[in-house]
């Protein structure tokens, strides 16, 4: 294809997408429990299905996160819908009644959006003039508005950015695209890991005498300073570690290592951005390139379209430590992909094809078809459908489709109704249910506080990464973790709880390593097979 016709191609695409188009919804609705309890759910969608309030609405852009259990769409005359979870205000509605409808976020009614992000507990929208608002979960200052005073900002608030282009969100973070130039690239948020790229994880203890560490929150966007002389253009974020392109095409990540999801072949933390060298010299990303990060891996197209991947791809097996070509889409025209905690979703010519691990119908098989794939297989019901969008949240995702050629395709697809707000969330102001959740933290906090200190925050990722969500995000933030060894370069976090290490002598760069609780009863000779980062398969 020559550069013209790729061009013509390109601005046919952005067309396409700034008309938006149907979206449809797959995988779980229930969403106080999703990620918090073992096992199938009640009222899972397991083929892509039309949402009641959506059917007809030209939806533009979609919003999910590896860690979010709730979800952002905006439709093409910039309002902004959420719904899903809300026991932080991560809807933006006022309040913390969870909704399983979309529904409008009348504060936001005065701007026209054009982007958004979603994390574990909070919500980013970008408007058109370059104004970036956000409500939610605020504890560690992701929500960029200079202060930490209110742990819950329920209503958007204004985020100290300008020019904005585009954002994106960690669970506990969020990274804003800007067209300032020296600082195209800001941050806020949570520092744990070095996700947002300053050089430090603002760690330090709480008290002169106790081990327990805390990470100081970093409520005011601030550039990227290693990164001051480029210009970046796109920006994905998994749970704890960011991807981000520049305008040369270089590929950079930094942040969280474990499981090599940083393409860097080691498990080492990154607290600046570090390029990663297979994306250089002559395997420069193309403008039109896609990019995306789950939650422990990332991936993105380089020359001709090939998709490159790395870190956890599946749960058996050896972890990719640097980017490889994912041989199964060679030859497709990928348009758009999204990652979620362990499931992909690719829209690509006119097909949309998924895979991974999944539990909830997430991957929209349907009810004939499987509920995980480790290869990537089309999902049929939506074959000949020009996909434009998708989305991956935990247990679910999230696609938007083109209604110019589908023919009758969409009228065959179910329609999801969703409860009323007032149903299945208690009334308006719903505090007993926080209050429910806080209790259940508590509990926990005290049941697990002798096992606390040898936890990793990669095994909770690896096991049930929201679980930790919302009731007991302390933990998992590293407020109650001890590290074995300072600065991010060869900690203990990543041992099996048993203390017994899981590599051989000699390779001791741990993070993301460990074996989850239930790998006790697997047998060594699986254990030898499956090697150091392996996950092996749960009995």
């Amino acid at each position: 294809m020559s550069a013209v016709e790729a061009e013509k191609k390109a601005e046919e695409e952005t067309k396409v997408e700034e008309k938006g188009g149907e979206l449809l919804f797959c995988g779980a609705t229930c969403w106080d429990i999703i990620g918090r309890k073992k096992g199938a759910q009640e009222g899972n969608l397991i083929s892509p299905t039309r949402l009641r309030p959506l059917v007809g609405v030209d939806i533009r852009v979609v919003a999910s996160g590896s860690s979010s259990c709730h979800c952002v769409a905006l439709d093409v005359e910039g309002r902004c819908y959420t719904w899903g979870r809300n026991e932080r205000g991560q809807l933006g509605q006022g309040d913390t009644i969870q909704r399983d409808r979309p529904t409008v976020v009348s504060e936001l009614s005065k701007y026209k959006l054009i982007r958004a992000g979603a994390g574990r507990s909070h919500s980013v929208v970008v408007t058109e003039d370059g104004l970036s608002l956000a409500f939610g979960w605020n504890k560690h200052g992701q929500l960029g508005s200079g202060s930490t005073r209110n742990e819950i900002e329920s209503s958007p608030v204004r985020c100290l950015v300008s020019d904005v282009k585009t954002t994106a969100c960690g669970a506990d973070f969020t990274v804003w695209l800007s067209s300032v130039e020296g600082a195209s690239i800001l941050s806020a948020g949570l520092p744990q890991y070095g996700q947002l790229g300053h050089g430090t994880d603002k760690e330090y203890n709480t008290k002169d005498s106790s081990v327990r560490l805390a990470y100081e929150p970093q409520p005011r966007p601030r550039a990227i300073a290693s990164l001051a002389g480029e210009t970046i253009v796109k920006v994905a974020c998994g749970t704890n570690h960011t991807v981000a392109v520049d305008s040369n095409g270089h590929v950079y990540t930094w942040g969280f290592g474990g499981y090599g999801r940083l393409g860097h072949r080691e498990q080492k933390d990154e607290w600046v951005p570090r390029c990663v060298d297979i994306f250089s010299k002559h395997n420069v990303l193309p403008p039109g390139a896609v990019i995306s990060a789950g939650s422990v891996n990332s991936a993105c197209t380089a020359g001709g379209g090939q998709l490159y991947m790395w870190g956890k791809i599946k749960n058996t097996g050896d972890d990719w430590m640097y980017p490889k070509p994912l041989m199964d889409l060679s030859g497709w025209n990928l348009r758009c992909m999204d990652s979620g905690n362990m499931h992909h979703f690719v829209g690509a010519d006119n097909s949309c094809i998924s895979w991974g691990h999944a539990q909830n119908g997430e991957l929209g098989y349907g009810p004939n078809g499987q509920k995980s794939s480790a290869v990537p297989k089309k999902v049929d019901i939506l074959e000949g459908m020009h996909v434009i969008g998708v989305a991956c949240g935990v247990g679910h995702s999230m696609v938007i489709v083109d209604r110019t050629h589908v023919g009758d395709g969409l009228d065959q697809l179910d329609v999801y109704d969703g409860k009323a707000s007032s149903e299945g969330s208690g009334e308006p102001g719903s505090k007993n249910h926080v209050k429910q959740s806080g209790k259940k933290g508590a509990a926990k906090d005290s049941a697990n506080s002798g096992k606390r200190k040898s936890k990793d925050s990669s095994e909770s990722e690896e096991e049930n990464r929201n679980d930790e969500s919302d009731a007991s995000d302390d933990q998992v933030n590293g407020q109650t973790e001890k590290k074995s060894k300072r600065g991010g370069k060869v900690a203990g976090r990543g041992q099996s709880r048993s203390g017994k290490k899981s590599s051989p002598a000699g390779k001791s760069t741990g993070r993301g390593q460990g074996r989850p609780p239930s790998a006790n009863k697997i047998t060594n000779s699986s254990l030898e097979k499956t090697g150091k980062r392996g996950r092996p398969r749960r009995s």
